[in-house]
């Protein structure tokens, strides 16, 4: 059974950092793009990080850049995702995800990626 399980979220205040984990298994992601997105009520999910699953290069949403890091352990099928000086707009539920096939041109795009994992909260108070 394939599972991608996030953990890390909570509740920080403004200027606060925190580190998401994901942790995937029952197939082998060392080859996929890993992506983080996010979610409020009311709109769609939003694209906030990825790495490239040829090169491991790094793409960025412009309201995280400078302040989130994507990362990953291969060989422990884990990804990252290290937020600093957090602002209340980065309040959501945050999910991991992975795809297989990607193309480069729809690394942003949630449609692409096939694995989806249940998410967890970050709520950045003011």
């Amino acid at each position: 059974q394939v599972q991608l399980v996030e953990s890390g979220g909570g509740l920080v205040e403004t200027g606060d950092s925190l580190s998401l984990s994901c942790v995937a298994s029952g197939r082998t992601f060392s080859r996929d793009t890993m992506g983080w997105f996010r979610q409020v009520p009311g709109k769609e999910r939003e694209f906030v990080a990825a790495t490239w699953r040829a090169t491991g290069y790094t793409y960025y949403a412009d309201s995280v850049k400078g302040r989130f890091a994507i990362s990953r352990d291969r060989a422990k099928n884990t990804v990252y995702l290290q937020m600093n000086n957090l602002k209340p707009e980065d309040t959501g539920v945050y999910y991991c995800a992975a795809a297989p096939t990607i193309i480069l041109s729809n690394i942003r795009e949630a449609r692409g990626y096939d694995y989806w994992g249940q998410g967890t909260q970050v709520t950045v108070s003011s």
